[in-house]
């Protein structure tokens, strides 16, 4: 299982966002220009974000703002927006276990439970993370002229 990259481009393009909103118009090519996608990629995620208010997007010569403090923006608030999870599930189950076998009969009961505290797990840790941390950290390799 992995979660796919638009997570981790949600989270780059935001970073951007706040990073050049006083010098640059923040476009769909100018996001895939920094992190290297098709405008396509960016033009779709910037939808999902911009549905759940957390940036505004003005077409023609506006760009792309993000909405909120980056105080009040968590890596889960950015992971439910872009992440496409069926019923807010992130494990999926096989559909139907072998009834007349032992473990196909029981593993709902043996997997549920450690499977939604996994979950839970996951996304406390990921509520704990904001977009000001990002900033923070940012800020720090730009000012150092020797970082990676």
């Amino acid at each position: 299982m992995q979660i796919s990259s638009r997570f981790t481009i949600a989270i780059h393009m935001l970073a951007c966002m706040e990073t050049f909103k006083e010098n640059y118009k923040i476009t769909s090519d100018f996001l895939a220009n920094s992190i290297n996608v098709n405008p396509v990629i960016i033009r779709r995620i910037l939808s999902q974000l911009k549905d759940v208010g957390m940036i505004e997007v003005k077409r023609g010569t506006g760009g792309a703002a993000v909405t909120k403090n980056p105080d009040d923006i968590t890596f889960l608030d950015v992971y439910r927006a872009v992440e496409c999870i069926e019923e807010n599930t992130l494990f999926h189950f096989h559909e139907n276990p072998n009834p007349d076998c032992p473990v196909g009969r029981n593993i709902h009961n043996i997997l549920d439970d450690k499977l939604r505290r996994v979950q839970e797990a996951m996304e406390k840790e990921l509520a704990s993370i904001t977009l000001a941390d990002v900033m923070e950290d940012l800020r720090k390799y730009l000012a150092d002229p020797y970082s990676a």
